[in-house]
């Protein structure tokens, strides 16, 4: 009696264990093969593409740097993307906008090729008249008529007088035109800088598009580094690996320049400073010996200094 008990009690809880397997694959009829019901996948969301006007952040980049290689004030990149200062956190893959809104980088104008002369007629051109002939004689013209003159002495005369032959005229030679004078080294364009030399230190290092993004000037501790040119600072610190003590003074909307390895900063972000004005003594931060690295940057590229600066 209880083993019988025992048997239909456990029968139950069989049951209840076979129902509770997972569901048994099921057979997708229109492509024949056998699928198990799980739980889609999520979808992969793609990493945002930066566009005109944008810059996409790579493992190890800083504000600082960004800002640098695409010409442009920190401050006004982390305004532009709502990035909380002093504590700028970007992460790698995020898109920041680094030219201002509204804008999309620098515009290139291709020249319009010149249309060729186009030589006008007109249409029903008017046949020009032959002179009257006679028509008996189509030789002889009868146009433009002869005026007569009684015959006299003096007209005989006249008629066959001799003129002595005219002597040519003579036109005074034009006065020699002016050279045009040299136009002088800066222009006066609003994108131009009247460029000075930021030290008077012996150049040590040329620029090469290879190597060295700049000049580096040989000196002493100590020694002034001046502004290359009139503008805003729109940096002065040593967040740039590789700089060492840094300032960078932002021109206009298309040049910037930076001086590195200092030993002492003279100068406050958002001051204005003027060419040739001490803003740096001359140091060694970040670099084997005492020197000046000296960039000029357009549009946040480096370009030879040797293009710009006067002749020493």
């Amino acid at each position: 009696m209880n083993c019988r008990f025992l048997v239909l009690a456990s029968i139950p809880v069989l049951l209840s264990g076979c129902f509770s397997q997972p569901p048994a694959p099921t057979v997708d009829r229109a492509g024949g093969a056998q699928s198990r019901a799980t739980t889609p996948a999520p979808t992969a969301v793609a990493a945002p593409v930066a566009g005109p006007g944008y810059y996409t952040v790579k493992r190890g980049d800083t504000l600082y740097r960004i800002a640098l290689e695409n010409g442009q004030d920190y401050r006004e990149i982390a305004a532009w993307n709502n990035i909380a200062l002093p504590a700028a956190i970007i992460k790698e893959g995020q898109a920041l906008r680094v030219q201002p809104p509204g804008d999309n980088g620098p515009v290139v104008t291709k020249p319009i090729a010149a249309a060729s002369a186009v030589e006008s007629r007109p249409l029903d051109p008017q046949p020009v008249a032959a002179p009257a002939t006679n028509a008996a004689n189509p030789n002889l013209k009868r146009e433009p008529r002869v005026g007569k003159e009684p015959y006299s002495d003096e007209a005989y005369a006249r008629l066959n007088r001799t003129e002595p032959p005219k002597a040519p005229e003579t036109k005074p030679e034009p006065a020699p035109t002016p050279a045009p004078t040299q136009a002088p080294a800066t222009a006066a364009g609003p994108d131009d800088v009247a460029w000075a030399w930021p030290t008077n230190a012996k150049l040590s290092t040329p620029f090469s598009d290879a190597g060295n993004k700049g000049y580096d000037f040989a000196g002493k501790a100590g020694d002034p580094v001046l502004a290359a040119g009139d503008g805003k600072v729109v940096y002065a610190g040593a967040g740039l690996r590789g700089y060492g003590e840094l300032v960078i003074v932002k021109h206009n909307g298309t040049y910037l320049s930076a001086y590195a390895h200092n030993r002492k900063i003279l100068v406050k972000e958002g001051q204005s400073v003027t060419r040739g004005q001490k803003i740096a003594e001359m140091g060694n931060t970040d670099a084997d010996s005492v020197k000046l690295h000296f960039e000029i940057r357009k549009q946040g590229k480096p370009v030879d200094p040797s293009q710009y600066l006067p002749k020493r």
